[in-house]
């Protein structure tokens, strides 16, 4: 399971999104957490459709099962990567 965190430096939401990222990534330990710069990553940023940061992707074996885009709870992180679990 891979959580990918959609962000850009200019973004307020995006702090808080990161922080709340963090917390999960304590309590997920078996999941991979990766942020990736919208701005720095234009070419990937695109071929993943983002049109807003902060986004959330959730990805099992590649493939997307789960994606919300503003600044989740640590709970809402959980439930989403229990779709990557099934």
């Amino acid at each position: 399971m891979e959580l990918v965190l959609y962000t850009s430096a200019f973004c307020a939401p995006c702090v808080r999104a990161r922080s709340v990222l963090g917390n999960a990534e304590k309590l997920l330990p078996q999941a991979r957490f990766r942020e990736v710069d919208v701005p720095s990553n234009l070419g990937e940023s695109e071929s993943s459709g983002i049109v807003s940061t902060p986004t959330l992707v959730v990805l099992r074996e590649g493939t997307e099962v789960f994606r919300a885009s503003g600044v989740p709870s640590v709970q809402q992180v959980l439930a989403a990567a229990a779709l990557a679990l099934d």
